[in-house]
């Protein structure tokens, strides 16, 4: 028989403390608050550890977010980027109905007009064949002029190098980039560019 890990334990804590103090002969009543809370919690640890996993195996690119709209017939959020080389993309969240859509559609509106870090997975479409779908996991509000630091920064060329850490390097210092400190959009395509090149 399976004992209850130290997990379940710390959402136990967290719910009693989320419930506050029991109050006198109330302890049936509470403990009910306790494990509801507890179970609650649960769920959300569950949710938010599938959300970090799509964030984590997501592909990130820069764009400048246009317009954000809802498509009539899915009710999904489709978002139109500016890529730094001018040409145009779009993307689309999830239901607006869902919780997960209906926040990234929040999200996305308040940066129409501002510089993104872009997190993408593709999606399986229903029905015959292997089509997918590009969607949105996540957008970063890069600002106005779209500078990133260059821990993110050098992820992304280490993405365009197809993981390979010398040409990502190469491709870094060929573009003359920073060691440390903000990168220009501008800085971050000449350096992906050398990667792609360098393949």
């Amino acid at each position: 028989m399976g004992g209850v890990d130290n997990t379940h334990y710390s959402l136990v804590i967290a719910a009693a403390q989320a419930a506050g103090p029991c109050p006198p002969g109330e302890e049936a009543a509470w403990g009910r608050r306790v494990h509801s809370l507890t179970v609650d919690l649960h769920l959300i640890a569950q949710q938010a550890r599938q959300d970090i996993e799509r964030l984590e195996s997501a592909r990130t690119f820069i764009a400048f977010l246009e317009k954000v709209e809802i498509e009539e017939s899915s009710r999904r959020g489709q978002l139109t980027l500016r890529l730094p080389s001018g040409e145009s993309e779009s993307i689309r969240t999830e239901q607006k109905d869902t919780d997960r859509g209906r926040t990234l559609i929040e999200r996305a509106h308040g940066l129409v007009g501002r510089w993104v870090l872009v997190y993408r997975y593709n999606e399986r479409k229903a029905g015959p064949g292997n089509q997918s779908v590009r969607m949105l996991a996540h957008l970063m509000d890069l600002g106005a002029d779209g500078a990133l630091n260059s821990t993110m920064a050098k992820k992304m060329v280490l993405q365009e190098a197809g993981g390979d850490v010398a040409r990502a390097q190469q491709a870094w210092l060929s573009a003359g980039l920073p060691g440390a400190g903000p990168v220009s959009i501008d800085q971050l395509e000449q350096a992906r560019m050398a990667a792609r090149e360098a393949s």
